[in-house]
């Protein structure tokens, strides 16, 4: 029996059991070449198996993906609806013509602003003062007609003691005073109207507003048959704004008054008025009263405000929207609407936990109002709410929690309560 000596743990696999050489190197003659490559095999082994059973570096920790959160702080805030209205002049009055005749002047310029009373036309007003005349010449006939009655009467009164003259004289000279002092007073409504027509001739302003455009030109014969319309004057300091509610919604918003879930805004049902680009008018008006019927076509409920307009920036039948304070919520918050999952089952939005574990929490939803959603209930002070960072999300790997900045304000750290109505 051969013994082989006790092979290295080193050698290769494919030289174990070789103890003789190959044919080839026999025959070569290169049995030194083959035994040095052997041996390097079996160092490179050796060094292959060391690296191998050699302890691995630990790999480095993995830095926890950050999301933003706000932190909630509930309180009180006003519950702000912003519904869809339009601008109405609080005063409109049409300038007509009253009296026939050719219009002789304009004296007001188109577009400016006027004052009751001013004068704005004028017509030709020759036939008018004839007329005048005419009436006050038979009120002064009437007036002498009344002056012989009465002298009459008093030369009878002596006469009738001494019985110079009848009964009967006596009496018709009394009944022929009574009735020169009606003609008298008849004469007077004459002259009067005759006044009225002739003031009727210098077309003046009814109320204080802007006027617009002249409907009719100089030469024009206005006021046959009917009121010929002259122009139009709107006042527009304050204005009337229109807008409209759904029917359910106020029932909603009555109940909860009712029922104590809602308090009525300390407000005092401020309206604020925001343009077509966003901008909100600066000054702030008031509800004027809501309207007890429901548009049986569209099932709105209309609300009228008065808005102050100070230089008349805000122009009549301009559409905008408007924000008013309906009602006050004792505890709430607003967060961003990014931050509330809405589905089918419910409203909820992500929690952050001290150690950064993150689960759902269902909410109850108020209405939005500037871009937030107003949160009722379901959260507590102090909690983190997730606002984004939602991709970074795998599985229940831990968060860090940081900051929510909006995106080209400054950091809003904290959910704080909606603001008051603007």
């Amino acid at each position: 029996m051969r013994h082989h000596p006790r092979r290295p743990e080193c050698v290769p696999q494919a030289l174990v059991g070789r103890t003789e050489l190959p044919q080839w190197a026999r025959r070569s003659g290169q049995a030194a070449r083959w035994w040095l490559v052997c041996g390097v095999l079996g160092l490179a082994a050796c060094g292959g198996g060391n690296e191998a059973s050699a302890p691995k570096p630990a790999a480095p920790a993995m830095p926890l993906a950050e999301v933003g959160v706000v932190t909630v702080q509930p309180g009180a805030l006003d519950l702000v609806a912003e519904l869809p209205g339009r601008l109405e002049a609080s005063r409109v009055a049409q300038v007509r013509a009253r009296a026939a005749g050719i219009v002789q002047q304009q004296v007001f310029r188109e577009g400016s602003q006027v004052k009751a009373g001013q004068l704005l036309y004028r017509i030709d007003a020759a036939p008018y003062d004839a007329a005048l005349a005419s009436s006050r010449a038979q009120q002064a006939k009437a007036e002498a007609v009344l002056a012989q009655a009465n002298a009459l009467l008093e030369r009878y009164r002596p006469l009738m003691a001494d019985k110079a003259v009848s009964q009967q004289e006596f009496v018709n000279a009394g009944l022929a005073v009574k009735q020169a002092e009606a003609d008298v007073a008849l004469a007077r409504a004459a002259v009067q109207t005759a006044t009225i027509n002739r003031g009727y001739a210098d077309v003046v302003a009814p109320i204080a507003g802007r006027i617009g455009r002249s409907m009719v030109t100089e030469g024009a014969l206005v006021g046959q048959g009917d009121a010929s319309a002259l122009a139009v004057i709107q006042q527009v300091d304050p204005l009337y704004v229109n807008f409209t509610q759904s029917a359910s919604e106020a029932m909603k918003l009555a109940q909860a008054l009712e029922s104590g879930q809602l308090a009525r805004s300390g407000a005092g049902a401020a309206v604020k008025v925001v343009l077509d680009d966003g901008t909100v008018h600066g000054p702030t008006g008031k509800l004027l009263f809501t309207e007890l019927t429901v548009d049986n076509t569209s099932g709105q409920v209309t609300l009228r405000a008065e808005v102050p307009n100070p230089g008349g920036r805000l122009l009549p039948g301009l559409y905008v929207r408007v924000r008013l304070a309906q009602a006050q919520a004792a505890s709430a918050v607003a967060l961003p609407q990014q931050a509330v999952i809405r589905t089918p089952q419910g409203d909820s939005v992500l929690v952050v936990s001290t150690e950064g574990k993150v689960s759902p929490r269902p909410v109850q939803l108020g209405r939005q109002q500037e871009g937030r959603w107003v949160v009722l209930g379901g959260l507590n002070a102090g909690d983190q709410v997730m606002v984004d960072g939602f991709q970074k999300l795998r599985g229940d790997a831990p968060v860090k929690p940081v900051p929510w900045q909006a995106p080209g304000s400054t950091a809003r750290p904290a959910a704080d309560p909606a603001p008051a109505a603007k």
